[in-house]
């Protein structure tokens, strides 16, 4: 018996969709956000994004890569009542996030806490042993206060772009150095690090820096999607590690 073309031609397209649905199934499922999670995202400007200040649900996450891990996942997953908060803030360094640590991070006892500083430590000349010092304290008051927490770590990033050209040899020594710093933080505290400075660095063989980070420090919206990306490939891969899940 001949099958007809157009049936075999369905089929084909038919099991297609259905591998392709799984695949974009499993790329965008997230193990790690558990039902009544509170994920928490703390940081200097590129973090803060120009968060509302208000109760307002419209601005309150920013315009960065905050709000879009946050609109991806708040809308996939509605039955587990996820909750996301961004308490960056604008020209931060590790010392003022100590400062303000209790209110805007600790009280909130978050299950899953994102961290991305020390672009500002850099620029105001904080010593590398100064900025592993007080972050350090921050991370260990921050499990005592919160055991369970899953800590995220994100590597400080720069691409050689505005003001920041002239001097980026200096400049990216600097970092490398502050991104060391960040590794031997999270391998204490068994957090996953999300290497920006790779992804920018991969992303500048595709287009010019200036079209992924602006200024030499905060990203464009293009920029905060591949942030985004990062982020929760890092976070999902570190959660099937762990759990032994593939």
């Amino acid at each position: 018996m001949r099958i007809a073309p157009t049936i075999v031609f369905s089929f084909i397209v038919g099991l297609a969709l259905a591998v392709h649905a799984d695949e974009t199934a499993s790329q965008s499922d997230m193990p790690a956000f558990a039902k009544g999670n509170v994920i928490l995202f703390q940081g200097d400007s590129i973090t803060d994004g120009n968060r509302g200040r208000s109760a307002d649900p419209n601005h309150i996450l920013g315009h960065g890569y905050c709000f879009i891990i946050s609109a991806k996942y708040g809308a996939m997953y509605p039955d587990r009542e996820l909750d996301f908060m961004n308490r960056g803030v604008s020209g931060n360094t590790v010392a003022n996030l100590q400062a303000r640590w209790d209110a805007d991070t600790l009280k909130y006892k978050p299950d899953v806490l994102s961290i991305l500083i020390g672009v500002n430590d850099i620029g105001r000349g904080v010593s590398v042993e100064d900025y592993e010092k007080q972050y350090d304290k921050l991370l260990a008051d921050t499990v005592a206060a919160l055991p369970n927490v899953q800590l995220i770590l994100g590597e400080p990033f720069g691409l050689p772009v505005g003001k920041v050209k002239g001097q980026w040899d200096t400049r990216r020594e600097k970092l490398e150095q502050f991104r060391a710093v960040v590794e031997k933080l999270a391998a204490k505290y068994h957090a996953p690090v999300v290497h920006y400075q790779q992804v920018f660095d991969d992303a500048c063989s595709r287009a010019p820096a200036d079209y992924w980070i602006w200024d030499g420090v905060h990203p464009t919206y293009r920029g905060h999607q591949l942030m985004a990306d990062a982020w929760v490939a890092t976070l999902d891969a570190w959660w099937r590690e762990k759990h032994g899940k593939k």
